[in-house]
Formats: structure tokens, C-alpha cells, sequence
């Protein structure tokens, strides 16, 4: 059974990067799953901290995205929005180079509040990070957009 509402293949999520953070690292979905969202992320000069490997914001901003982007599709765009609430992280394994790839899978989604697990594995599909991430539901139509959209609001 899916999680998500109404047809989600016809929503692009990478459409609506251009201009945002999200761009801005290379964050990709790659796959949308029934029950689960996932996305990679290049560890680069982007995504690095000063020693070489993978920094945590770059965990942390990969697992909001994915979160965020996983509670925009599990709720009636038309009639909702979803914000980040909470987010924790505990790294667990340093990454120089390659990609790691994020699974957002949910492990509540309640009418006011969502809570999605995500987890972070690197090339060999070792866990790097896990992390937790809680959404308010607002009831407002989404504000997610494309950039010409963006500019229209």
C-alpha cells in the first residue's frame, strides 16, 4: 500500500531544485518507492568539510530534503503544506568520496504531524548517518514550486 497521495509520478520533484539548496548540493531523487522516497547526494567540494569528508549539515540537509519532499507528497497538495519541525542526526561513518544515498521512510504520519526515518549509506551501502526529521502539516495549500511559479506566489 502506497503512502502517498493522488498520482505522484507526475510531480517533479527535481524541477522545483532550480534556485535553492537543494540545487546548490546536487541533491537528486532517484527513486519514489510505495513506501519510501529516496535521493542521493555527490560527496564533492560541495558537500565537504575542510578534512575531506562528508560534512553532517550535508547529512542533515539531504535528510530534511528528503523528509520534506516525502511529506509534500504523502498529503493533499491542494489543501496542505508540510514545514521541518525537528531534525536529529548521528553520524556514523566518515565519507570521502562518491555518493550517498538517502531513504526516507515514514514511521508516523498523523493529521498535524509527521515523523520520517532517514537513512544515509555510502557507495557499499554502509549506514553514514541516521537521521529523524518531524514535519508540521499546516493547513494551507503547498508552496512548493518550480522557480517561474515561485516568482508568481
Amino acid at each position: 500500500m502506497s503512502v502517498w497521495f493522488g498520482d505522484v509520478a507526475a510531480v517533479d520533484l527535481d524541477a522545483m531544485a532550480p534556485g535553492t539548496m537543494i540545487e546548490n548540493l546536487g541533491i537528486e531523487i532517484v527513486e519514489v518507492r510505495d513506501d519510501a522516497l529516496v535521493g542521493r547526494m555527490r560527496v564533492d567540494h560541495r558537500t565537504t568539510q575542510p578534512a575531506g569528508v562528508l560534512h553532517g549539515g550535508a547529512s542533515v540537509a539531504v535528510a530534511e530534503t528528503l523528509a520534506s519532499w516525502a511529506g509534500y507528497l504523502a498529503v493533499d497538495r491542494e489543501k496542505f503544506h508540510v514545514v521541518g519541525q525537528e531534525i536529529n542526526a548521528n553520524h556514523l561513518r566518515p565519507v570521502s568520496s562518491g555518493w550517498v544515498t538517502a531513504t526516507a521512510s515514514p514511521v508516523h504520519l498523523g493529521r498535524r504531524a509527521h515523523v520520517w526515518e532517514i537513512r544515509i549509506v555510502d557507495d557499499a551501502d554502509r549506514l553514514v548517518c541516521i537521521s529523524r526529521c518531524t514535519l508540521a502539516v499546516i493547513e494551507q495549500r503547498s508552496s512548493y514550486a518550480t522557480p517561474d511559479r515561485r516568482l508568481a506566489l
